[in-house]
């Protein structure tokens, strides 16, 4: 299998959101609610990424994996195990609730998944931030209490972001993506999110969005402090590092190639700025263009070339 397999974004309205994935990404988008996220690879039985092209056009990710496991994913791979990422884009036009997603040691006895994800910086307004991780010194009583009297915000660690920014947000750690970011999200295949605290607002029927803040506290880790935030750069190198995936940023001029060879492992490949064109004669041979997500089948052989400069996120290290 040589094909680059693309997908048809599935959008999904948040009181959040707005149209930017339009104004900066060029999508089409539905009218109406305002779009937060575009949930561009997911293998879930509630969301299933569709072929947007090519010989195997219309088919689900989960359909491609039953039935051909081993030149996707690599010998071994079972055809029944979910692909184990999904990846968003994430139009954060107000700030998002004040979360976390609960560790594997505590996800079953709540009944749901963890979520490890990687939030890289594409466009920020001036000023924009992230709240990643508690401050130094807060314990669980301190936050309570903080939860309970709305100043929650103050328990947070606040950083000020630009384009091109990243930061790893591990299960168990509070968070929330402040106004003004247009993030692409690559994530553990989780869609399980506990609200601690969400500023007081209401979601889009004109209800309060319902919290849950029992199951937000046992999911804690309390003696872990903020991650580091990986700042933009001109050159390429790791920008995550985790044992569920692990990220690089490819800086690329202007007729350099990229280059991955068939057997390694499968990988997915995001176009973060400029462009890519397929060398070679591989089926389906489009242009990736900024934001296009892809992913590469463990048996292709693939050559990449940059028309211009460019920007590319490759995420490996996933099986």
């Amino acid at each position: 299998m040589r094909e680059v397999l693309q997908f048809q974004p599935i959008y999904q309205e948040r009181v959040w959101g707005g149209r930017r994935l339009q104004t900066l990404l060029g999508r089409e988008l539905p009218p109406g609610p305002p779009i937060g996220e575009s949930w561009e690879i997911v293998d879930r039985p509630e969301a299933q990424s569709r072929v947007r092209r090519g010989r195997f056009g219309g088919s689900t990710l989960r359909e491609l994996i039953q039935r051909h496991s081993a030149e996707i994913m690599g010998p071994g791979w079972k055809p029944s195990a979910p692909f184990p990422l999904l990846v968003k884009w994430l139009d954060c036009s107000e700030r998002l609730s004040l979360q976390v997603h609960p560790p594997a040691a505590v996800a079953a006895e709540l009944g749901g998944e963890p979520k490890t994800e990687n939030w890289y910086v594409a466009h920020s307004a001036p000023g924009a931030s992230l709240f990643v991780g508690l401050k130094a010194g807060v314990t669980r009583a301190g936050f309570t209490k903080a939860v309970a009297d709305g100043t929650a915000e103050e328990c947070v660690n606040k950083v000020s972001v630009a384009a091109g920014d990243s930061v790893l947000v591990r299960s168990g750690q509070v968070h929330a993506i402040g106004a003004g970011n247009l993030i692409l999200e690559i994530q553990q295949n989780s869609d399980t999110t506990y609200r601690l605290y969400d500023w007081g607002r209401v979601g889009l029927d004109g209800k309060p969005r319902k919290l849950h803040v029992e199951e937000s506290m046992r999911s804690i880790l309390w003696d872990i402090g903020p991650p580091g935030l990986v700042r933009a750069a001109p050159t390429s190198g790791m920008i995550a590092s985790c044992d569920e995936f692990s990220i690089r940023r490819v800086v690329l001029e202007k007729s350099e190639s990229l280059k991955f060879p068939a057997g390694e492992q499968p990988r997915i490949l995001s176009v973060a700025a400029g462009d890519l064109a397929l060398s070679g004669d591989a089926p389906g041979a489009r242009p990736l263009l900024a934001g296009d997500n892809a992913l590469l089948p463990w048996s292709a052989d693939l050559v990449f070339v940059a028309p211009g400069p460019a920007i590319i996120l490759v995420t490996e290290g996933f099986i």
